[in-house]
């Protein structure tokens, strides 16, 4: 199974600039072994079960929760049984079909 977990969590009591608390929780992510996407507006992680998904969910929020009194969270999952590596495959089924695409 893949699960495809997109999401993002900042605080929204910390200013303007929240990375370094969103770079807590990307060094959470990088740690577990997840393979995951960095992207400018959220973070994808996969996960081979749903349970596991939601503990990246718990254990960012976690993270955070110490020194944050407001966090924002924005969540998609995207499970699809019988397959694996959904990350990669999804970005060369349509490269497949249109050619190199930026990443």
């Amino acid at each position: 199974m893949s699960v495809l977990l997109e999401f993002a969590m900042f605080p929204t009591d910390k200013g303007e600039s929240v990375s370094d608390y969103v770079s807590r929780i990307i060094k959470y992510i990088d740690k577990s072994g997840f393979t995951y996407k960095l992207t400018p507006m959220g973070t994808i992680v996969e996960t081979p079960t749903m349970d596991e998904a939601l503990e990246v969910i718990k254990q960012s929020y976690l993270e955070l929760e110490a020194d944050c009194n407001r966090i924002y969270t924005s969540i998609n999952i995207d499970i699809r049984k019988n397959k694996e590596n959904c990350l990669e495959h999804k970005i060369k089924s349509i490269e497949d079909k249109i050619g190199e695409v930026k990443k």
